[in-house]
């Protein structure tokens, strides 16, 4: 079986994971590279390490005659992008999973109170469902539309919502840092080399877009604050609240994702470089008698779990094929 694959925003750092991945893939196929920046240009000057891959593939301006044949569509474009090309596809029945922001909260007043701009397709919100295959696996599987939940929130989430009957949801703390290219591969003087190197520091203080994510799925109050980690791929989350009183999280945890084929639940504390490369999550948890909090550390490879994988991951799915495939467990290390 061949499925036909267009990919939005191919040129980037999300869109290369993915054609990384789908080249492991039992049934995704490549057949059109979306990217305004890099059009005209051979996959393999945008993507070195995808020549032998996918050779002769070319990354195109959108149009939409250019999604006829098409069998399934991603889109990995900044938040706003989707919201021009999801009622085409949609129209056309094409199954579709976006990770941009566009279509990921609950209304247009949130997407607005967040995002600073209105939402130019609100009646199309209700069409896609959240995306983060082991808590909305059902719901994914009847879905033509998902909304792939963002990096951080995927981490974070991952990490607490197997807790939230042993916490307080409105003392929920998240610390989390991110590799580089979570900022995408556009050039900004805050990722330069010169800039990330030897450097750990602390951005969008209170009001980062990602903190609505946290709260819709955990329907709790959360202070986040994100860190740039200087490394090219990673997240690791250190999550706190208050507990309701003394528990075992660890065993919660265990007791959740006993069966998930991609979350590895461990007495260890996980670190970003055992997710590298694959669609693992490595989580962990602890209850502290004198505080009396709950702390949960979640790691994942942000460019895979946290985005293409997750993405592929829903889109098995949707289709109904097996929902590892084209998807590794294992990471690279060192």
């Amino acid at each position: 079986m061949t499925i036909k694959v267009a990919i939005f925003g191919a040129s980037g750092f999300v869109g290369a994971e993915l054609l990384r991945l789908c080249a492991m893939h039992p049934a995704f196929v490549p057949a059109r590279l979306f990217g305004d920046s890099q059009a005209g240009q051979k996959l393999e000057a945008v993507h070195p390490q995808l020549a032998l891959a996918w050779p002769g593939l070319e990354v195109e301006r959108y149009a939409p005659s250019a999604l006829d044949g098409i069998d399934l569509a991603f889109a990995a474009l900044p938040h706003g992008h989707s919201q021009g090309i999801a009622r085409e596809i949609l129209g056309r029945g094409i199954p579709f999973v976006d990770l941009g922001a566009d279509f990921r909260l609950d209304s247009a007043e949130d997407y607005a109170r967040w995002y600073r701009e209105p939402h130019q397709a609100p009646d199309l919100l209700d069409a896609f469902v959240y995306g983060i295959p082991e808590l909305h696996r059902e719901a994914i599987r009847r879905a033509r539309a998902v909304a792939a939940a963002g990096c951080y929130p995927t981490t974070a989430i991952l990490a607490l919502k197997p807790l939230l009957d042993l916490i307080d949801p409105t003392t929920i703390v998240v610390d989390a840092a991110s590799g580089v290219t979570g900022a995408g591969r556009g050039l900004k003087e805050e990722t330069h080399f010169s800039t990330v190197d030897e450097n750990f520091t602390a951005y969008g203080l209170l009001t980062h877009r990602h903190t609505a994510e946290m709260e819709m799925a955990l329907d709790g109050s959360v202070l986040f604050t994100p860190h740039l980690l200087p490394a090219n791929r990673g997240i690791l989350a250190t999550c706190y609240a208050k507990a309701n009183g003394p528990c075992e999280p660890l065993a919660a945890l265990r007791a959740a994702y006993a069966d998930e084929p991609f979350v590895h639940v461990s007495e260890r504390s996980p670190a970003t470089k055992w997710t590298l490369g694959s669609n693992a999550v490595h989580v962990t948890a602890r209850y502290d008698e004198r505080t009396g909090r709950v702390l949960a550390i979640a790691a994942l490879d942000n460019l895979v779990k946290g985005a293409a994988g997750q993405m592929i991951q829903c889109a098995n799915l949707m289709l109904g094929l097996d929902e590892e495939a084209g998807l590794p467990k294992v990471g690279v290390c060192p």
